[in-house]
């Protein structure tokens, strides 16, 4: 979220900003609202300069036995508190709708990002050679299923369609990936394990971005308690430290969590709709950082760079991305896309998404920091990016790693996960 001084100071450049993203908003509505909060606070601070000049001479008219005009005082001093009560009415209203305004105004980018509608994406670099196969390579769900290890059919009979069943070595390979990807960042990258809760509260939402615009890709439970599936574990994670003033020398904080993650995917519907690509119920491993406003570019190539080793062992040809204006999720100003191969399909499709939201999420969360004892604090960058999606690896690793018979190779840095397996069957 961007603060009002903010937006007023750069107003330009928070109106380019959106026509850079195709945002279908435009801030004249705020521009208006705005100037009648000025106006307001002006009467209503004017109402109360007059208040504090007439009531002491009310005090000197009645001692001086002047009855009458100090009833004239009294009397214009009730005219005038009715007309505050209905000044700050009005300006609570204003105000109101001005956050409501404030609220689904998108992160401006960062100026490094490409302007443009996805078509505008740059690639920044490329690792591995995409294999050539001497034989027609098949799909996951192909695989999976004449393996015994992925069971669609019996998902949708219990939950519906998008939902699948890991069986077998299939349930243990999903297992070896999560253990796989925390230990790899938790010993190599130095980051900080959390195992948050599933469920989370509106304001967890809101703090990342979700609410208010986008809660109809959220599942949530009908009772009482307002709660939700968390789509990403970065929601949680961030929030750990929401309402919090930390201090310099804690951070940088670096957090790594495994959760399931539940989407609706409202609007989605006829993309990809085959397999694991696109399902409401997925896994992932999640990396969160918290730094210094002036650490957080360098924070993000080096996250990035977390994720890019993941693939990197486990064998995987992948792209780096940088996504244009007009691609970047609502809160982001900078992201970059890994994208990994799939045979299958013949093209690279996104595996992470690694993004610095710079203050945005933390001004909605209240998440600060102070530089030293005394000093004044300043809200913190956070960034997350996924390390990886589990199910996407699970996918691109049957199909990358697939042999003419069916069976699948597996990559040597994940055979210690699975009892030493270097092959399925």
């Amino acid at each position: 979220m961007l603060g009002l001084d903010v937006i007023r100071q750069n107003f330009e450049l928070v109106c380019q900003s959106l026509v850079n993203r195709r945002a279908d908003l435009t801030l004249d509505a705020f521009r208006e609202l705005d100037v009648s909060r000025r106006r307001l606070i002006g009467e209503v601070e004017q109402h109360k300069a007059t208040l504090n000049r007439i009531s002491p001479q009310i005090g000197a008219l009645l001692k001086a036995g002047q009855q009458t005009e100090a009833e004239a005082k009294r009397a214009e001093m009730r005219e005038l508190k009715s007309s505050i009560e209905m000044l700050e009415a009005e300006l609570e209203s204003v105000e109101h709708r001005l956050q409501e305004i404030v609220r689904i105004i998108p992160n401006p980018p960062h100026a490094s990002v490409p302007i443009g509608d996805e078509s505008a994406n740059q690639e920044i670099s490329r690792w591995g050679e995409p294999r050539q196969f001497d034989f027609p390579p098949k799909d996951h769900v192909e695989l999976g299923t004449a393996l015994g290890i992925l069971d669609l059919e019996r998902a949708a009979k219990i939950s519906g369609a998008r939902f699948a069943v890991l069986k077998g070595v299939g349930a243990r390979l999903e297992r070896a990936l999560i253990s796989f990807m925390l230990d790899l960042h938790l010993d190599e990258h130095g980051y900080t394990e959390v195992l948050p809760p599933f469920l989370v509260n509106g304001d967890a939402l809101f703090g990342t971005g979700q609410l208010p615009k986008f809660e109809a890709d959220l599942f949530k439970l009908t009772d009482e308690r307002g709660l939700y599936l968390i789509p990403t574990a970065e929601v949680p994670v961030t929030n750990l430290h929401r309402s919090e003033v930390l201090d310099s020398a804690q951070l940088p904080l670096r957090y790594v969590a495994y959760t399931p993650c539940f989407r609706s995917e409202a609007g989605s519907y006829g993309r990809d709709t085959r397999g694991l690509i696109r399902q409401h119920q997925f896994d992932k491993v999640e990396l969160v950082a918290f730094v210094k406003p002036e650490e957080s570019y360098a924070e993000l190539e080096r996250l990035t760079a977390h994720a890019e080793a993941v693939l990197q062992r486990l064998e995987l040809p992948y792209r780096k991305v940088v996504l244009a204006t007009g691609d970047l999720g609502f809160a982001s100003a900078k992201t970059y896309d890994l994208e990994v191969w799939l045979p299958s399909q013949g093209m690279y499709r996104e595996i992470s998404s690694c993004s610095n939201f710079e203050a945005f999420q933390a001004r909605r969360a209240d998440i600060r920091f102070r530089r030293a004892a005394g000093a004044k604090p300043e809200f913190v960058h956070t960034l997350n990016g996924s390390g990886l999606a589990v199910g996407r690896t699970w996918l691109a690793l049957l199909e990358n790693h697939q042999q003419p018979d069916g069976s699948v190779t597996i990559p040597t840095a994940l055979r210690p996960y699975l009892g030493g397996l270097a092959q399925i069957p």
